[in-house]
């Protein structure tokens, strides 16, 4: 399996930077800023395929391009707020190789003018903000960050800032809103970002893993990306694979790759015992897919997944084993959305608490044959009503859920119980 992001994370103090120097780091920044117009780099990217890897798979050169030319000054700010249940790609990304993801950022702050960028990441990573600061440092040192850089004009900044650790902060406007000292709430749109976003400026906003692909496409070119993955879904992605496997962890793959490679080549499949009963690939928002034979074949792509009717996202696994609840992992899950919701809009704010609410009673024994319509009728008065889309990905797994189990939903409120004992803590 071909690696990208992951070619050097085994390498001995790879987070230093004389040894990511040794390695090959940050001649894809001195080539963009010595041999390359910030136009030239958009271009590039754009024709690279890349497309966001936060879940949105926006393209992320066409998402510069849409920065207005001669309005300064320009920001760009990296999501590293990653609050997704089941995600933890972007974490290890930081941790072990961030000098990767800083070149990423001067490079791309390069390509839309900008010459601060943020890095919001969760509050929950301390350490990792301790990770960050000291390879800012040593950029600063090296001359791979301040001003002049490598003998032009150009200036770039990086500032590393903490959450409080609210999941609505992913949002792209909200991170915004925390970034400049508010309370965390999504913003109207229109105006995007991209023409007034942090401080009122234009501003672009990636996720952690787009970033640290750019280096390698400047290095290598656009047709080199595209050698990898599908016409559709370039490049590679990492995998984050949590559950009841083998060796549950973050695993790079090819895009395309059948989703049965990762599962049982790569995490080792299930543990003893187990058997597959479902599993969510984007995170806790995308809608989870019974585990037939056919869904251990859907390739890991966006395209893949969107026709299989869930969502790549994130490519956060959760993997349920067959000895688990559905609907207590659905519980699990709506307590989490009903919890992480900022109460800005009435949909969402009202709504999350009652699904969480309806199917605790369903889980507890207290279930009643209208509560299934009365679930999908909530949901169907959140979807596309609420001010951003936790709402929506609040439902997703409702009526997902409802569809490929309903059966297992009617033995609870029949039953006046759950009819499975297995706990399912490792799920969400």
């Amino acid at each position: 399996m071909d690696r990208i992001l992951f070619k050097h994370v085994d390498v001995p103090d790879i987070n230093r930077l004389p040894v990511y120097v040794e390695n090959g780091g940050y001649s894809g920044l001195r080539k963009a800023l010595t041999e390359m117009q910030p136009e030239e780099v958009t271009q590039v990217v754009m024709d690279s395929g890349l497309a966001g890897r936060g879940g949105a798979a926006f393209p992320t050169g066409r998402k510069w391009s849409f920065i207005p030319k001669g309005v300064l000054p320009t920001y760009l700010a990296v999501n590293a707020d990653e609050s997704e249940p089941g995600a933890f790609k972007d974490r290890e990304l930081m941790e072990r190789n961030p000098h990767q993801l800083l070149e990423g950022v001067a490079i791309s702050a390069y390509a839309v003018r900008a010459e601060k960028a943020f890095i919001y990441i969760r509050g929950e990573f301390l350490y990792i903000e301790e990770i960050l600061n000291a390879a800012v440092a040593e950029a600063y040192a090296g001359g791979y960050l301040g001003t002049n850089l490598f003998g032009t004009a150009t200036s770039i900044d990086i500032v590393i800032h903490r959450g409080a650790g609210a999941y609505i902060c992913g949002e792209e406007s909200a991170m915004l809103d925390s970034l400049e000292g508010y309370r965390g709430f999504p913003r109207l749109k229109p105006p995007f970002p991209a023409v007034k976003g942090a401080y009122g400026q234009p501003t672009v906003i990636n996720n952690v893993e787009t970033l640290a692909n750019v280096s390698h496409i400047v290095n290598n070119g656009a047709e080199w990306f595209r050698s990898f993955g599908t016409e559709k879904s370039p490049g590679t992605k990492i995998c984050s694979v949590s559950g009841p496997v083998n060796r549950p962890g973050n695993y790079e793959v090819n895009m395309g790759t059948p989703f049965r490679t990762l599962l049982e080549d790569m995490a080792g499949g299930l543990v003893e015992g187990k058997k597959l009963k479902a599993y969510i690939p984007g995170g806790a928002s995308a809608p989870m897919l019974p585990g037939t034979e056919a869904n251990m074949e859907i390739p890991l792509s966006y395209e893949g997944y969107a026709a299989a009717g869930s969502a790549f996202g994130s490519a956060s696994f959760i993997i349920i084993p067959d000895d688990a609840c559905i609907i207590r992992a659905q519980l699990r899950i709506s307590e989490f959305f009903a919890h992480e919701s900022c109460g800005k809009c009435i949909p969402c704010r009202e709504g999350t608490p009652w699904l969480a609410k309806t199917v605790r009673r369903i889980e507890n024994g207290e279930g009643r044959q209208e509560d299934l319509p009365l679930l999908l009728d909530i949901c169907d008065n959140i979807l596309g009503r609420a001010f951003c889309p936790l709402g929506d990905f609040a439902t997703s797994n409702i009526v997902a859920s409802i569809k490929y189990f309903y059966d297992e939903y009617e033995q609870h409120i029949l039953q006046r119980g759950c009819p499975y004992h297995s706990a399912a803590s490792a799920v969400a």
